[in-house]
């Protein structure tokens, strides 16, 4: 992990030539420390790209090295953190206030200090900022994965650090309509406050599957990639396991994370024959993960932040063209009508429900045909980057009108 940040990590405001203004549009600036390893990142500067003003980006890049951010949580992960963040930003500054006449800066995820840090100079140019949010720190922290006591001083700081930046932007940006209202309820912000655009995806990474026709006494494989925290259920996962030992069932795990050495030695403890699971696999291999599986799975927390978010894993899998089981959420509804062939919505931490699920699927078909039907397809066309960059547009065009 780099513990500053160099000349060349900052881009220069030129902005490209691929980029530059038609004259049909607005010009946008995107700024800060954004997170370019998250793919939700990476989809709304393309998103961005596709304004027709032209996009300049000024970055520093500070995150390559650190997966999981709601986990940097000791003194000595948060003193290079903050380090790297003081000798980024006078640079960052400096660049911005040279940077074109813009219509609005934009910045992205995690944003919490860089919005902090912009707000004077945003206000000196008397330009409004959008700050894609994605989740809340004290919401994944202290409420989902219980890292931090809710009452200590540590939970406090990081709600008020939270409620100042949701303050300073003129808009804040997440991820569904359901995770937004929940954050301004939980920051005390009226209704509105938050605007919701879809993760989306990247196709490039995860294009359409070719169908296959499934043997049926082949062993039926079930795929599961992702963190090890509470909001995946991973515990969902490994009792259906069990319960269904003794089935033609292969599962596969991909991940680790928080609960990661509790489950290690719990599977020490009790093996499960039919489980694999590995650590870690290249972003740009998971298509081929997918590619062997017969259905992938989604989340199965209890938690209201599970309750109220979509993962990458859920969109990737439909991209793909993969059979998906994942929990039923209010979030889940915003994308998905129940009963939709090739997708199904069971209740969180029920590992029975998500046995028969997977029974349903096998014996209509679904796993072989299902994501071929018409309402399957338009689920995919819904999350695809003409839809994303739409959204977009709109979380654009309304700060533009309020500002």
């Amino acid at each position: 992990m780099r513990a500053c940040c160099c000349a060349s990590d900052v881009m220069d405001v030129t902005e490209p030539a691929e980029y530059a203004t038609d004259g049909s549009g607005k010009r946008l600036v995107l700024w800060g420390t954004y997170d370019l390893t998250k793919p939700r990142t990476r989809i709304l500067r393309e998103s961005l790209r596709r304004q027709a003003g032209g996009l300049v980006e000024i970055h520093a890049d500070l995150w390559q090295s650190t997966r999981d951010k709601s986990a940097a949580t000791g003194t000595c992960a948060l003193i290079r953190i903050g380090l790297r963040h003081l000798i980024a930003y006078p640079r960052l500054v400096w660049r911005y206030l040279r940077a074109p006449r813009h219509a609005a800066v934009v910045v992205g995820y995690m944003g919490h200090l860089d919005v902090l840090v912009l707000w004077p100079f945003a206000r000196l140019r008397g330009v409004p900022i959008v700050w894609d949010m994605f989740l809340s720190l004290y919401d994944t922290v202290v409420l989902d994965r219980a890292l931090v006591r809710p009452r200590s001083l540590a939970a406090r700081l990081l709600w008020a650090l939270e409620r100042l930046a949701l303050s300073a932007a003129d808009l804040a940006v997440i991820d569904t309509e359901t995770h937004a209202r929940r954050i301004e309820a939980l920051f005390r912000l009226p209704s509105g406050r938050l605007a919701a655009v879809p993760v989306g995806v990247e196709p490039g990474v995860f294009p359409p599957l070719s169908a296959r026709v499934r043997d049926p006494n082949a062993t039926l494989r079930i795929l599961f990639y992702g963190q090890f925290i509470p909001l995946h259920g991973i515990d969902t996962i490994l009792a259906a396991a069990r319960l269904a030992e003794n089935r033609p069932l292969q599962w596969q795990l991909i991940g680790t994370g928080q609960e990661a050495p509790r489950i290690q030695a719990e599977l020490a403890a009790r093996p499960i024959s039919r489980l694999v699971w590995q650590e870690w696999v290249p972003y740009e291999q998971l298509i081929d993960r997918m590619r062997d599986a017969d259905i992938c799975l989604g989340i199965f927390g209890t938690s209201e932040k599970a309750a109220s978010v979509i993962p990458n894993k859920v969109f990737q899998a439909l991209s793909a063209g993969c059979p998906i089981i994942t929990r039923d959420s209010p979030a889940m509804r915003e994308l998905v009508a129940p009963g939709t062939p090739g997708i199904a919505l069971i209740p969180p931490a029920d590992p029975q429900a998500l046995l028969e699920a997977i029974d349903k699927m096998t014996e209509s078909g679904a796993v072989a045909t299902a994501t071929a039907s018409p309402r399957y397809r338009r689920v995919q066309a819904a999350i695809q980057p003409d839809q994303i960059a739409a959204a977009w547009d709109a979380v654009i065009a309304r700060v533009d009108a309020r500002h």
